[in-house]
């Protein structure tokens, strides 16, 4: 039975996901990266282990990888995985993403960055009411979107998590900031038939109009 003592109890880890291994590079069991990290070369450094996400069919089902070495080709993050020598190997494992176990009380190293975990369930606030929720992130190589769940009819909006449209973020007070552009969060209006009524070509009397511009009076 527990007596309550947590003065020894280990700190609770989340998994977060750092990478995908998107194509086999090279001959040497290279692999071309998708990053969903901001610091790839600590991330990568050598000996960094990862829990691998691959179908159960897989033979690397419920291993794991280690770097061996980390470099960038042509602005392109390649890195090569102990036990992985070949380009046969490598072919097995594309499309893998790669997770770390991360302490959740750890805060992340740069200025600005959150853990998805820390945005998950945060409340969204616009003009000071609240309007929804986070409901996950999505990363993408341009940027990354906090997918809200509105109240009310649960419709999830992706919002890019950029400062001109997210410009604050309030861990300790549980919730996100946004000033999202119009039609981000409901539909605009339909634009109003701005074109000018045709002329009519016809005078009163029902003779028809000169095409050239009559002149001044002097």
């Amino acid at each position: 039975m527990a007596n309550g003592d947590t003065a020894g109890a280990q700190p609770a880890k989340t998994q977060l996901r750092v990478g995908r291994l998107v194509k086999a590079h090279g001959l040497k069991g290279a692999f071309k990266l998708e990053l969903y990290t901001d610091d790839p070369d600590g991330r990568f450094a050598p000996g960094s282990t990862f829990t691998l996400q691959v179908p159960e069919s897989s033979p690397w089902h419920g291993r794991e990888l280690t770097v061996r070495e980390f470099r960038w080709m042509n602005s392109h993050p390649v890195a090569f995985f102990e036990g992985v020598d070949d380009r046969t190997a490598a072919e097995e494992l594309v499309k893998a993403i790669l997770w770390i176990d991360q302490d959740t009380a750890e805060a992340p190293a740069e200025d600005d960055a959150w853990y998805d975990h820390q945005l998950v369930g945060l409340d969204v606030v616009r003009d000071g009411a609240v309007i929804g929720r986070v409901a996950r992130v999505d990363h993408f190589p341009a940027q990354d979107l906090l997918i809200v769940k509105q109240i009310g009819d649960d419709r999830e909006v992706l919002v890019p998590f950029v400062s001109a449209i997210v410009p604050e973020v309030d861990i300790a007070g549980g919730r996100v900031v946004v000033t999202p552009p119009a039609g981000l969060f409901e539909d605009l209006p339909p634009e109003a038939d701005d074109e000018p009524a045709p002329a009519d070509d016809s005078r009163a009397d029902g003779a028809p109009a000169d095409d050239a511009p009559a002149d001044p009076e002097d």
